[in-house]
């Protein structure tokens, strides 16, 4: 699935798109480069599931928590990582096998912990147009 956005009141919408899309997924990985939108993205899905917290980066704590009607939803902002064994001292396998959702930009940097069962969001840039490209992974 792709998603083209080119103004951003068109955020809101493509945020509900991927929750409804994303069935029994629980686990997304946002890739992108820097500044394309990974945590704007993610600010809008957590809107659409009720948080009220303020989402910001976790790029120098590496995960926040955020209270949802659902129950808690984590960010994971693995950039700052310099090895894998990082996330391992963080405790992630008791975040990713929660059952809860968590949203983590730069996975590539854990790419050998990751599970299976992923929703897989890469956010592109063409000119002023945001491209949104979704693949579950099984």
């Amino acid at each position: 699935m792709k998603i083209q956005l080119i103004a951003i009141n068109e955020l809101e919408k493509a945020a509900q798109q991927l929750l409804d899309v994303a069935g029994k997924h629980k686990v997304w990985l946002f890739y992108g480069d820097m500044g394309a939108g990974k945590t704007t993205l993610i600010k809008a899905i957590c809107r659409q599931l009720g948080i009220t917290d303020t989402v910001s980066s976790p790029t120098f704590s590496i995960v926040n928590e955020y209270a949802s009607p659902q129950g808690p939803v984590y960010h994971f902002d693995f950039y700052r990582l310099k090895a894998e064994s990082e996330a391992l001292d963080l405790g992630y396998e008791d975040y990713l096998y929660s059952g809860n959702y968590c949203f983590i930009e730069w996975p590539e940097k854990i790419s050998n912990l990751l599970p299976q069962n992923t929703l897989n969001i890469t956010i592109g840039l063409s000119g002023d147009t945001r491209i949104i490209e979704v693949k579950s992974q099984n």
